[in-house]
């Protein structure tokens, strides 16, 4: 019918009419939208001015931005090489050197440790000492005997202890049964001393280890003239240690009768009178 159709007709021209509003609302939500995250994304990469701490807030630094500092590549190369630049320093080639000149001593000392004293072996004894055995309680006797002085240096008695017999890590044990003169010995050891010094050089000790073995050889100091006695001390318990054990094949006299009436001290004389009488007695 005609009025059905003309209804129809005014339902179709409103139905555009509402779509167009409906897209305009949607059009304008969505500007909004992207309006409100660009301000956010503005916001969010906006560096910090301060980070909160328990007491209260601190300044901004580069390690607070987000991003990293565009020289940190640039950085770890230079970093790493700087180990090889110290390893090129002045200092760090002196003290190679001084490492160097320092085991090479060691090194040379420890034939000390390994040559049996000359005097046992001519006399038969199993298993003698060696020279650095004779020199460690060498050392044990210089630091006791100093406690009891006062007027001694222990620390002096205890270095030239150490010292006297340093020279026979080159030149050995030289007896004087050993067909050397006391002039050729002293000129052995010497020159073994005055190369030990120049190895060791100042900063190690070289010109004072030198000088205390002159010492101990002029035997003209109170430390000197004690180390003296000590060294035959040291000799003679030995050989009283040895007949107790019954572990030599000839006579051990000659190295008591060789120190009769030579002490130099006090201290040389009461222990040189025990050592003795143990000796009688049988004792060890």
């Amino acid at each position: 019918p005609p009025m059905a159709q003309s209804t129809q007709y005014t339902h179709y021209d409103a139905f555009p009419s509402s779509m167009n509003a409906l897209s305009t609302g949607i059009i304008l939500t969505i500007a909004l939208l992207l309006s409100s995250a660009a301000t956010a994304n503005a916001f969010i990469s906006l560096p910090r001015l301060a980070t909160p701490s328990k007491g209260g807030h601190q300044p901004l630094t580069m390690a607070d931005q987000s991003d990293p500092p565009a020289n940190d590549a640039a950085a770890a190369p230079a970093a790493a090489s700087k180990p090889s630049e110290e390893a090129n320093t002045p200092a760090v080639a002196a003290d190679n050197d001084a490492a160097s000149r320092a085991i090479d001593f060691f090194t040379l000392t420890r034939t000390l440790k390994t040559t049996k004293r000359t005097g046992w072996v001519m006399r038969g004894v199993h298993h003698p000492e060696s020279i650095a055995d004779h020199m460690y309680r060498m050392s044990l006797m210089s630091m006791i005997a100093s406690f009891s002085d006062g007027a001694l240096d222990t620390n002096r008695c205890i270095k030239l202890a150490l010292i006297h017999d340093l020279a026979e890590a080159k030149v050995g044990d030289i007896t004087p049964h050993c067909g050397v003169s006391s002039e050729e010995k002293y000129k052995l050891e010497l020159d073994t001393m005055e190369h030990i010094s120049a190895m060791l050089g100042p900063l190690m000790g070289g010109e004072e280890i030198l000088a205390l073995w002159k010492e101990y050889e002029e035997g003209a100091t109170e430390e000197a003239k004690l180390l003296k006695d000590l060294d035959r001390i040291e000799m003679i318990l030995q050989a009283q240690e040895y007949e107790a054990e019954g572990s030599h094949e000839k006579s051990l006299d000659q190295f008591f009768t060789s120190t009769e009436g030579i002490w130099k001290t006090e201290t040389g004389k009461a222990w040189a009178k025990e050592i003795v009488s143990r000796r009688k007695k049988g004792e060890s």
